[in-house]
Formats: structure tokens, C-alpha cells, sequence
């Protein structure tokens, strides 16, 4: 077994480790908005969350909604939380979920006192809770215990022999080590099904993942009108050399290793239950997707590209790595590691993995991702139904 390095970290209420302290400000609906970006206009080092959505939504829709809302809050990588929404009780409900954790979180409604009196009130919390977590120390942990989530973008012919091997080298040394890591984009896995399923742990685990990738399935030959041209794959995609879905979803299961075995499949949202290796139902939009594997607690993401997608996320940071060198070369500030070398043969798949792992030690102890120093911070719920 290959030793995993230690890193620097903070150690929330729960137990459960954050590589970033973030005191967030989180607005329940669309229309708390202005107020959730008025707080963070009065006070320093607060984090808004706008979104577009939180009102009307019903049935598993809203409840999605709820496990994306209060699993944000939850993450690791939040030291507290601001919730502000129009009404107290879909507000409440939140605060309450977060609260679970232990971690410091309030609630104010809109109802009853207006943006001024709300922005006024909310911001003298987060005024507190801001000069709290500036104090809040790292200590020494292992990097098996950083919840790490995997998705490419942008992929071409370089994803599939370069950057989404590394990346799977990282998650073998993870699990194999006792860590967890999650992969999901159910759609582009479109093409490899039945070898995804033969890599479950247990029979179950992949009667699981072929049950949501039927569905999926499904859903698309019913709503489809010819073809998926210029969505799966993407025009990106095609430009890059992969011109079928079974060849963009053969590359993209390099990402989940070789070795390992992924032990259980989650809804949209939804944490582990263990370590290893767990398969989540998402979408293949990055910012979606990453955003629901923040809500699920995941606090570092792993991005092969090969085209060069500039995704990041406002709680959790996103390593970029590409295998190819025009991308390196004319998007180079949004790459974090070039593993372009691979194809012209002077690195090996081991080396690039213990690049990408010194990497990710260096992001948990504190520097920033490319996507952190340019402003990247995409956070866009998944929503299932129209409104009510």
C-alpha cells in the first residue's frame, strides 16, 4: 500500500475535515437575493450564494432542493452560515439542517421587516461569525480523509490517455487507502454501462447504478426528437476528436482508476455513508454537478479537460488537468497541472498521479486553484420540475 501525505486542515464540530473557512451567506430564493448580496456588500470575507430558484417547487424537486440547500451549508469547507429567505418557515427548515452539524448558523426572514432592517441585522451576525472563523486553526490530518469528487469537461481524444488516467491513479491510492471519492455524470456514461457495472463492489451496488442509468436512458428516448447533436457529445467534444457518446464515456471512466470498486450509488446531493468509492446520479453540466457534489459534502474536485472548460465553484476548489498541450498552452490560467507530457511519452500515468497528489496537498494547505484566483465561482442548482 502507497502512503497518502499529511496536510493541514480545519476540523469541523462533527469530525468531518474543510481545506477552505468559509462563513457563507445563503439565500433561500430567488428573491432574498439582493439581501444575501447586501450583507456581503457591509461585511468583509462573507461569502453570497444568489441562485435562481426556491419558490413553488413541490414533491422530490423540493426536496432536492432542501439536501442542495442545507448540504451547502453543511460542507466542511463552511466554517458558518448566514440563511436569509423571504419566509420563516422553508428558512427555518434549513437553518435546522445545518444546525445538525454544529456548526454556527442563523436564519432571518424578510417578511415582517424588509431588505434594511434584514441586511442590517444579518450583517452584524456575519460580522461575528466572520472575526470567529479568522481564528479557527488547521491541524495535521491525512489527505485519505478529504472527501474528493471527479468530472470532466470539455473532454477530447488527450482526456481519455491523459487527464482522466492521472486522475484515476489519484483515486486508486485514495480508496485504497481507506479514503472517498465520488464520480457520477450519469449521461456520459452512456456507452460503457455495462462496464461501469461490472465495477461495483457488490451485485447490488450494480443493479443500483443500472436502474438510474436506465431511467436516464429512458427519459431520453422519450423526450429526444432525432438525436443528441451538440449535447451528448458536444460540439467541444466532436472538435476534440470524439464523435459518439461511447467514445467520450470510454475516456471518461479512466477517472475512477483501475483498481478500485465503487461500494454504493447515491441520489443527487447525498453523502457517503462510508468510505470508498460511491457512484451519484448528476448531470453532466459541470457547474450542476459540482455543485451538487458540494452539497454532499465533497470538499476538493478533480477536472480533466481537454478543450479547456474554465469551471470552479464557490465552496469547493477545482483542480484542472489536461493532457493537451495547445490547451495548456493558450488557456495555461486556467490549468493546474499540464500532463501533456504523458503523450509524448516523458512522463509515466504513476508520475502524473504524484504530481496531481502533491497538488491536491498543496490546494488543502491553502493555495488557491486557478479557477479561485480568476473568479470562478459557478453555483447553479439542479431543478427537476416546472413550478407549481
Amino acid at each position: 500500500m502507497r502512503d497518502i501525505p499529511k496536510i493541514e486542515a480545519y476540523r469541523r464540530e462533527n469530525g468531518r475535515i474543510g481545506i477552505r473557512n468559509y462563513v457563507v451567506v445563503l439565500a433561500v430564493d430567488d428573491i432574498s437575493n439582493a439581501a444575501t448580496e447586501g450583507v456581503a456588500h457591509v461585511i468583509q470575507g462573507v461569502l453570497p450564494l444568489p441562485h435562481a430558484y426556491g419558490r413553488l417547487q413541490f414533491g422530490e424537486d423540493l426536496e432536492l432542493f432542501f439536501r442542495t440547500m442545507i448540504g451547502t451549508g453543511a460542507n466542511p469547507n463552511v466554517a458558518a452560515v448566514i440563511v436569509i429567505g423571504i419566509e420563516p418557515g422553508w428558512t427555518g427548515r434549513i437553518v435546522d439542517g445545518i444546525a445538525a452539524t454544529g456548526k454556527p448558523v442563523t436564519g432571518f426572514s424578510i417578511e415582517r421587516s424588509g431588505d434594511l432592517k434584514t441586511i442590517e441585522a444579518a450583517s452584524r451576525k456575519a460580522q461575528e461569525y466572520v472575526q470567529w472563523a479568522t481564528e479557527l486553526g488547521r491541524e495535521e490530518c491525512s489527505l485519505e480523509e478529504v472527501y474528493v469528487s471527479v468530472k470532466c469537461g470539455e473532454s477530447d481524444t488527450t482526456t481519455g490517455l491523459a487527464s482522466c488516467p492521472t486522475v484515476g491513479e489519484v483515486v486508486d491510492r485514495l480508496v485504497e487507502n481507506g479514503g472517498t471519492a465520488s464520480f457520477g455524470e450519469t449521461s456520459e456514461l452512456t456507452g460503457a454501462e455495462h462496464i461501469v457495472k461490472k465495477r461495483a463492489a457488490t451485485p447490488e451496488a450494480g443493479e443500483a447504478f443500472m436502474q438510474i442509468w436506465t431511467e436516464y436512458n429512458d427519459f431520453i428516448n422519450r423526450h429526444k426528437t432525432d438525436d443528441l447533436s451538440e449535447s451528448q457529445p458536444t460540439k467541444g467534444n466532436i472538435r476534440g476528436g470524439l464523435t459518439t457518446i461511447e467514445e467520450k464515456a470510454m475516456g471518461n471512466i479512466q477517472k475512477i482508476g483501475r483498481h478500485a470498486r465503487y461500494v454504493g450509488v447515491l441520489k443527487p446531493a447525498v453523502a457517503p455513508s462510508g468510505k470508498g468509492l460511491w457512484f451519484m446520479d448528476t448531470s453532466s453540466a459541470a457547474a450542476e454537478a459540482i455543485t451538487l457534489w458540494a452539497a454532499s459534502g465533497a470538499v476538493l474536485h478533480l477536472f480533466p479537460t481537454g478543450q479547456g472548460n474554465v469551471i470552479g465553484n464557490p465552496i469547493e476548489p477545482v483542480i484542472k488537468i489536461s493532457g493537451n498541450p495547445l490547451t495548456c498552452k493558450t488557456m495555461s490560467e486556467h490549468i493546474d497541472l499540464d500532463v501533456s507530457k504523458i503523450l509524448s511519452g516523458e512522463m509515466s500515468l504513476e508520475e502524473a498521479g504524484e504530481e496531481l497528489l502533491q497538488l491536491m496537498v498543496r490546494t488543502c494547505n491553502g493555495r488557491l486553484t486557478a479557477a479561485e484566483t480568476l473568479g470562478h465561482r459557478e453555483f447553479v442548482m439542479t431543478k427537476l420540475y416546472r413550478s407549481a
